[in-house]
């Protein structure tokens, strides 16, 4: 998106009128009140900087305290606070810039680079294409004359280069200088630096990793490297804190940066506008590269830097208790409970720091592979000071570390479970430096949940997956093997759980309001309902920017007719997150999913989160559409930012703070897009080919972990197919796995419209007859696509096959609609904010 105006100093009525920015419906500024809750701002600017990973620091380059600094490279003002599409689409009222920051900051910043710089970008504002997707990747850079490096050495001995990127919605990075390589202008810039300071920092801020091979042509010219991912309005300050020393770096890595593209175990079977086949299976990330390929690792999983240094010792290994398991039990007799003490003390004499400890776990060789390691736990000091030190407790059910036997191999089809033999329990400051401190051992095999196949490969689209095999030397080598394939007929699998009917009344004078209060039944209340009024409830307004809610909207359900509203069913307001609310209003702009996720601080998530959901109740918004919980299967997918990482664990984990962050305010989260959403390009049609293993251990765990322990109020399905399936009609994914194995009882909506379709099973079910049979409540924004435009009317489709023998029963409908007034009953009231 076009950015705003950056202020040129910490006084922020300098801040000019953002540009209004490209959307899906884009909307003029309503209200145009700038401000913004301060205590949000300030911790905004906290996880910015706790999200800052500072990945090299030779000989103490950094910080830079009061020494003079020249800063090179145009993102020093065009600074990329967020990516784009409507996950960042934000209407802010300022964003820092990196300048201004270092300003603020104190640090003696070269004047005369400074000035040209500014001049420069001023007058080569920054062309931006007016469609959807058509965002620039990078911003082309001041052509650099190394006469003016030269003469900044005079004056300053460190010289700070800033590079930046974006990509965001159906807009992926591209193996391209500009997006994931660097120009020739960049690179020119660099030599030039470089050749003029005995002492370079560059500063990356992007959204997703980038190649940072070339670090390796530098050597040791390139003193410090700091990656700033998008930090939102306050993230140019943010980073500008850690440069001078007012902040400690503790960001932690949530991706393996490898050393080429092509070392990432995706990049075969990446960007293929139809067909995106899963062929890495569970080695996604470091359970690849710990297992096979370490040496094409340039930066490790969880790894990142401090001014500091800490002493790190595991106090005591023991069998813990009382963390609740996954199925509401205390531990449970089964439990597999392991308790980690952990003491770390700050080591150096001069700054304070946080240090992250990591638990991992590695497997026996079995009958299923397994990765070398998988995260199992982690936990982040407070800000200790030199000499000082803290006690960390970190727990961990060996259970979670089951494995999905999707082929029966093990004797147990359908079933997680722990094979016979040594777990070791590794502990470390990042994948690769974790050290043995414990085995677990397992005497027999252990099944922990029996389960049912769900959302499994089709035959017709069967492959051949990663597995683990060895050379002739005995080493770890990728070996492949035949993917599982579907063997449960879907039909009967629906006809067994069809609900029964709630027998009809016709209008008794109850209302919801009635319901709440505890004077009747919700039942009593849906069977009052017509038809009519049950399919109104299974659709939205039809258009964004409902007249219904807030100006600016993304779209309302739940009370969207008269009738309905009559009988106290309000409207629900959704809007676009997840680094801000998309508004008509100004609202404030928060640091991207990679960024809080490389905090490594959930509890500060959290309390983030808490003060965003009370934006929310300010604006009228009653449900965001946040977090974003895809993988970052890939380092090309336009939408990392909004996402947090490779890591099943540290995705769950962070979405459930931002869940019960929001939801703390009496407002809903809305995790998404449920599930393998990882590449936009063609996303609406693409099908994401993964087995049942690799879906259920890495793309839907984060989401399973998000709604056992943080119950989401809402949550949206994706565009994309899953095994041919789209996930707005994905019964197995929807009805089978989140409702029936993880017990979910809020609303599903769909992503901004959906593709048509006529079930296989059921020819008299078709579009959204056919998304409620598996349990996708409400289709949002509520519209249909046509020629005439993405949201022209409603169609009939719930009615048709209402009125058909063999279509939707009543009994489905009514259940949907118990599940969106499930939703309206759960929210407090929030600011009428409509303009």
């Amino acid at each position: 998106m076009p950015q705003p105006a950056a202020i040129e100093s910490g006084d922020r009525s300098h801040a000019l009128p953002p540009v209004e920015s490209v959307a899906q419906i884009s909307s003029i500024l309503q209200d145009a009140d700038p401000t913004l809750d301060p205590a949000l701002a300030a911790l905004a600017r906290q996880a910015a900087a706790e999200g800052v990973v500072l990945l090299r620091n030779d000989d103490g380059v950094l910080p830079l305290g009061d020494r003079p600094t020249a800063v090179f490279g145009r993102v020093q003002y065009d600074w990329f606070a967020v990516g784009y599409g409507s996950g960042g689409d934000v209407k802010v009222p300022y964003v820092w810039n990196l300048t201004a920051g270092l300003r603020d900051a104190g640090v003696a910043v070269d004047e005369g680079v400074a000035e040209q710089y500014r001049q420069w970008c001023a007058a080569h504002r920054p062309s931006f294409d007016g469609t959807w997707g058509n965002w620039p990747h990078h911003f082309p850079e001041m052509p650099l004359d190394p006469a003016v490096a030269t003469d900044a050495a005079t004056r300053a001995d460190t010289a700070v280069v800033v590079i930046g990127r974006a990509a965001g919605e159906a807009r992926e990075s591209t193996l391209t200088p500009g997006s994931y390589f660097l120009t020739d202008d960049e690179r020119a810039m660099l030599d030039a630096v470089t050749a003029a300071f005995a002492r370079t920092v560059v500063v990356i801020d992007a959204g997703n990793v980038m190649d940072l091979g070339w670090l390796a042509d530098y050597g040791d010219r390139i003193g410090g490297v700091l990656y700033a991912w998008q930090g939102g309005m306050e993230g140019g300050r943010a980073v500008a804190a850690v440069l001078a020393g007012e902040v400690a770096p503790s960001g932690r890595l949530t991706d393996t940066i490898a050393w080429r593209y092509d070392d990432y175990p995706s990049a075969g079977n990446f960007g293929d506008p139809d067909v995106g086949v899963y062929a890495e299976d569970v080695f996604v990330g470091y359970r690849y590269f710990e297992t096979f390929a370490p040496e094409r690792v340039q930066f490790p999983f969880g790894f990142g830097l401090g001014y500091t240094t800490f002493a790190v010792e595991v106090a005591e290994v023991s069998d813990g208790a009382g963390r609740r398991g996954e199925a509401g039990d205390a531990g449970g007799a089964d439990a597999e409970i392991v308790r980690i003490l952990v003491d770390v003390r700050n080591t150096g004499a001069e700054h304070a720091g946080k240090e992250v400890v990591q638990v991992y776990v590695g497997a026996p060789e079995g009958l299923l592979a397994q990765p070398a390691r998988r995260l199992a736990a982690f936990a982040k000091t407070p800000l200790l000071a030199p000499g000082e030190s803290a006690r960390l407790e970190l727990t961990f059910d060996l259970r979670d570390l089951a494995s999905y036997d999707d082929g029966g191999v093990t004797g147990h089809r359908s079933a997680y479970v722990l094979e016979p033999g040594a777990y070791p329990v590794f502990v470390g400051t990042n994948v690769r430096t974790a050290t043995e401190v414990a085995v677990r051992r397992v005497d027999r095999l252990r099944v922990v949940r029996q389960l049912s196949e769900a959302a499994a490969v089709d035959p017709a689209h069967a492959f051949r997956r990663m597995t683990r095999g060895r050379d002739d030397a005995g080493r770890p080598v990728p070996a492949w093997e035949d993917v599982p394939t579907r063997t449960v007929s879907r039909r009967e699998r629906v006809l067994d759980a069809l609900p029964a009917e709630i027998a009809p009344t016709g209008d008794r004078g109850i209302r919801l309001d009635d319901v709440a209060a505890g004077d009747a039944t919700l039942d009593a209340f849906v069977a009052q309902l017509s038809d009519d009024e049950l399919a109104l409830l299974a659709r939205g307004d039809i258009t964004m920017h409902s007249p219904l809610g807030a100006a600016g909207n993304a779209g309302v359900l739940g009370g969207v007719s008269a009738g309905l509203r009559e009988r106290g069913v309000r409207p629900v307001t959704t809007t676009d997150g997840p680094s801000g609310l998309r508004l008509a209003a100004y609202a404030s702009l928060l640091p991207s999913g990679t960024a809080l996720a490389s905090t490594w601080n959930a509890p500060l998530v959290r309390e983030l989160a808490a003060l965003h959901g009370q934006e929310m109740v300010r604006k009228g918004s009653d449900v965001l559409l946040s977090p974003g919980m895809n993988i970052h299967r890939d380092p090309l997918c336009g939408r990392n930012f909004e996402y947090y990482s490779e890591d099943p664990l540290v995705t769950g984990r962070m979405g459930t703070a931002v869940v019960a962050g929001v939801q703390s305010a009496g407002v809903s989260a809305c995790p998404k897009h449920f599930a393998a959403n990882n590449q936009e390009t063609n996303r609406t049609r693409h099908d994401s080919r993964v087995s049942e293993r690799a879906l259920r251990e890495i793309y839907l765990r984060g989401f399973e972990i998000c709604v056992r322990e943080a119950a989401p109020r809402t949550l949206m399905t994706s565009y994309n197919k899953i095994n041919g399936v789209w996930a707005h009609y994905h019964h197995d994914l929807v009805t089978t796995i989140l409702r029936g194995e993880w017990g979910y009882t809020g609303c599903v909506i769909t992503d901004w419209w959906m593709e048509d379709a006529v079930d296989p099973d059921f020819p008299d079910l078709a579009d959204n007859a056919y998304r409620v049979r598996a349990q996708v409540d409400v289709l949002m924004p509520g519209g249909v696509k046509t020629d005439a435009g993405p949201q022209a009317y409603a169609d009939d489709s719930i009615l048709a096959s209402l009125a058909r023998t063999d279509g939707l029963t009543r009994g489905e409908l009514q259940r949907g609609a118990r599940n969106v007034l499930g939703l309206v009953l759960a929210l407090a009231p929030v600011v009428d904010a409509r303009g």
